[in-house]
């Protein structure tokens, strides 16, 4: 640990500047804000308007090329690796409860103890994580609509929120090659083994390497009243044993987690999306399919190609006996300010039919 790591946190209130907590911040130094619970939130965000997005062109010489988009895509994800080092600066006091030791502090009992169990002591937080957790406890209690479903999800802190419906409807429409039981690799939040037992699947067994994740899908499952056909067991990949159907939606980006959340989005150097192309001829049944659904955008990113993809599924012993494609529907693709909108608005999302071979 470094020393600016291991550095005692200074004391800060409402007299602090943004740009003085800036300076602050990027320098590694760690502030307890002790003041107004609502400065303290206007300050991080004051912190967040200074921090480069990672996207700003610098200065070329006449001889230099322009980058690649996967230079780029770097580019942006070490800018957004710094923010979140830099607004972890922040933090405020937190007393058993929990609670908040703040003025004008929200009640937070229910989302701390969702997100990280009981507090037995006093002790300090990055501000930008309790609000990550608060925010969590929210989607929670609402819950995301899943068409394919007719029904809400509702995701636990720490489990991606399965708001890209596009994915889920290519699970929803695509034929089944048979109905006695399915796998779902890296079930999450458990939708698509609810919509596999939805549509009349006899057995759906989840799995996840995540505790909170198996937690999470397994109140899905009752509360969507299908936990007679589908049940999450805390698993590294494959369950025992062979199924007609297994169904995996691996994270669609090569690249390092820094978060939780990262998680359902990074897979590092494509292990995940490797290990189920690997293991799937043991656990499919005579006849079934594997169902990989991924979208293109590392391809068009120019994280990953295409080859690439159709060699692993080659050299498992598989082929592709079907595909299912849709484009997005999120706002990013629609919004031109995004960085990367061009590959977004293009990007497309198949799900993969594979037989062993």
């Amino acid at each position: 640990m470094s020393k600016l790591q291991a550095a005692a946190p200074v004391p800060v209130d409402d007299t602090l500047t943004a740009d003085e907590a800036y300076r602050l911040a990027t320098a590694g130094t760690r502030m307890v804000f002790r003041g107004d619970y609502h400065n303290a939130r206007q300050l991080l965000s004051a912190i967040a308007r200074r921090i480069p997005d990672g996207t700003g062109s610098r200065k070329r010489g006449s001889g230099s090329t322009k980058p690649t988009t996967a230079e780029r895509f770097y580019k942006y994800r070490q800018a957004r690796t710094q923010r979140a080092r830099v607004l972890s600066m922040l933090l405020v006091p937190l007393i058993p409860g929990p609670a908040v030791d703040l003025k004008r502090a929200p009640d937070i009992t229910e989302a701390w103890t969702n997100a990280f169990g009981p507090l037995e002591a006093p002790t300090v937080v990055s501000l930008q994580e309790l609000l990550g957790a608060i925010g969590a406890e929210q989607w929670r209690r609402k819950g995301v609509y899943v068409d394919a479903l007719g029904a809400r999800i509702h995701p636990h802190y720490g489990t991606f929120a399965p708001v890209r419906g596009e994915y889920l409807d290519l699970v929803a429409r695509a034929e089944l090659p048979a109905t006695d039981k399915a796998f779902d690799i890296g079930t999450g939040t458990g939708v698509l083994a609810a919509i596999l037992a939805q549509r009349g699947v006899a057995e759906v067994i989840g799995t996840d390497s995540q505790e909170r994740a198996v937690a999470c899908a397994n109140e899905n499952l009752v509360h969507l009243g299908l936990q007679e056909r589908a049940r999450a067991i805390q698993q590294d990949m494959f369950p025992e044993g062979r199924a007609d159907i297994v169904v995996c939606n691996p994270p669609w980006l090569p690249g390092t987690p820094q978060t939780l959340l990262d998680y359902a989005i990074y897979d590092p150097k494509s292990a995940m999306l490797r290990a189920f192309l690997r293991g799937l001829p043991d656990h499919l049944a005579p006849g079934g399919q594997g169902w990989l659904v991924i979208s293109d955008l590392a391809e068009r990113l120019g994280l990953r190609s295409r080859e690439e993809l159709l060699k692993w599924i080659a050299e498992a012993g598989l082929r592709v006996v079907g595909t299912e494609e849709t484009i997005p529907t999120h706002t990013r693709a629609a919004d031109p300010s995004d960085p990367f909108h061009a590959e977004r608005s293009a990007e497309i999302t198949t799900l993969w039919q594979l037989e062993t071979r």
